[in-house]
């Protein structure tokens, strides 16, 4: 594929995700240092608020690594990283609430995450594709393949610009949880911002990059095709 104008503007966007991936580390780092008034560990936030809403079934587990914190809608299980499992900071308890969000949006049938559940398998094998035939596309100058690699990885964006209300319905979920219950006072709320803040920031960087290349992708596609006509 040639060079494009847009992948200035791809470039200015990825560099924003890089600085975005730096903020979430060194937001985490910062508010781990800073204990939670509640002296609770982020397990036991977790498994506070979710017997609080009624989900006994859902286990809190601890995993290895570090901001590997993620909800399973499958097994339906809260996993932890070390750091937020046994920790008692602002930042291990706002990332334990944060995944916490995401069983109740599960347990409330919250829309965008059921669209995103219901998309997954599709965007799972299209985004796989995708990249072939735009490569094969554009190597034999097949604008019929380039077009069906377009839709295919046009499905993917979807996805991600669907998980950005359910990152940011998540986390205003677990501010709420946390004042409601009084795991955290109105003056810590500035560190669950900061923390919360700027994990989301990353899923708007990496978004902003996939919009970016699919409209590069279209704009090419309908050069080729004006060309050819």
């Amino acid at each position: 594929m040639l060079f494009h104008p847009m992948d200035f503007v791809i470039l200015i966007a990825f560099g924003i995700s890089l600085w975005a991936q730096w903020k979430v580390s060194s937001n985490f780092n910062a508010w781990s240092k800073v204990p939670a008034s509640s002296g609770l560990s982020g397990a036991e936030v977790a498994r506070m608020i979710l017997d609080r809403n009624g989900l006994y079934d859902v286990p809190v587990e601890v995993i290895p690594g570090r901001l590997t914190d993620h909800y399973d809608p499958i097994s339906r299980v809260v996993r932890l990283s070390e750091p937020v499992y046994y920790g008692r900071s602002i930042a291990s308890i706002s990332v334990a609430a944060h995944e916490v969000g995401h069983a109740v949006q599960h347990q409330q049938a919250y829309g965008a995450l059921v669209l995103r559940h219901r998309m997954f398998p599709i965007v799972n094998f299209t985004s796989g594709v995708a990249p072939f035939l735009l490569l094969v596309g554009f190597l034999l100058h097949q604008l019929s393949l380039i077009g069906l690699g377009i839709i295919f990885f046009a499905f993917a964006v979807a996805f991600q610009v669907i998980t950005l209300p359910v990152e940011f319905n998540a986390s205003s979920r677990a501010k709420k949880f946390m004042l409601a219950e009084g795991l955290i006072y109105p003056d810590e709320k500035r560190g669950v911002n900061k923390v919360l803040g700027a994990a989301a920031l990353t899923y708007v960087a990496a978004t902003l990059i996939s919009v970016l290349e699919l409209l590069k992708y279209v704009l090419i596609f309908t050069q080729s095709n004006n060309n050819d006509e």
